[in-house]
């Protein structure tokens, strides 16, 4: 179930949390992968990791500015010639700020877009030519994982420039499936929609609803984003990875333009 055997997947933003995460899950699924990030030494420490677990030659590390229209045309050639191909995009990468909008200055919402926004339409448009030649032979075609949030889904009352980003990559992911469904392209797309996630954005949630509360009690307030879950517990970077791997696979080969919600019972209440 959910193997990726023979399947090559460019991730952005993976060289840790959700991303680093993935890229375990994937090459353990039997993917190759390339590990594409600013934080250069991290991604490298990444891919080390990887080969120590799974041998030589699965994992590649490339820089990747996800704003950058070259830096997405590097990285996808480096996969290419490392590779033979591309048949799975996740794109991961994502910042947040938490400042709500008296407090955020315009060079906040500038940052969030670049990286939330700009960052997911230019993997999608780089990455297609290569999507589109791999799917040509693969029974259910190739893959884009866009991560959204479930402030994509629902108000959040923290982070409204936040949420306005993923709200975007939502339907963003909706509309490039039906353009790519009705052009014959055979790329699924789809998004994965997490929860509040034990990562490093997941501690700057806490940071910021603790401020939001005036007592910068962070454990106070972990412990009332963990009320909010239902299931009873926080997400963990493998919950998410493992949707992602799923939506990746040919599992998930009859699914695209939806949304995979993640989030312990967040948005079921």
């Amino acid at each position: 179930m959910n193997r990726l055997d023979g399947k090559v997947a460019l991730i952005s933003g993976a060289a840790r949390g959700i991303g680093a995460e993935t890229a375990l899950q994937m090459v353990r699924a039997g993917a190759r992968v390339a590990i594409g990030d600013v934080l250069d030494e991290r991604g490298r420490q990444t891919v080390r990791a990887l080969e120590a677990e799974v041998g030589a030659g699965t994992a590649i590390y490339c820089h990747l500015d996800v704003t950058s229209p070259n830096a997405w045309d590097a990285a996808i050639a480096v996969c290419v010639q490392k590779f033979g191909g591309l048949d799975i995009l996740v794109n991961n990468a994502g910042v947040f700020i938490g400042r709500d909008v008296e407090q955020a200055s315009l060079a906040d919402w500038q940052r969030l877009c670049a990286v939330n926004l700009t960052g997911v339409f230019l993997g999608t448009k780089q990455a297609m030519p290569a999507l589109r030649e791999r799917a040509r032979n693969s029974p259910h075609g190739s893959a884009i994982v866009n991560l959204a949030s479930i402030a994509g889904l629902v108000g959040s009352p923290l982070d409204p420039l936040y949420s306005m980003t993923k709200g975007g990559v939502t339907t963003f992911t909706k509309s490039v499936a039906l353009e790519f469904a009705r052009k014959g392209y055979r790329i699924r797309v789809n998004s994965i929609h997490p929860g509040v996630i034990e990562t490093d954005m997941g501690a700057q949630t806490f940071a910021a609803r603790a401020e939001r509360l005036g007592t910068n009690d962070v454990d106070a307030a972990r412990q009332q984003s963990l009320a909010s879950h239902p299931i009873g517990r926080l997400g963990t970077a493998a919950d998410i990875a493992k949707g992602i791997v799923f939506l990746a696979s040919d599992d998930a080969g009859f699914m695209t333009g939806t949304g995979l919600i993640v989030d312990g019972g967040y948005t079921a209440q």
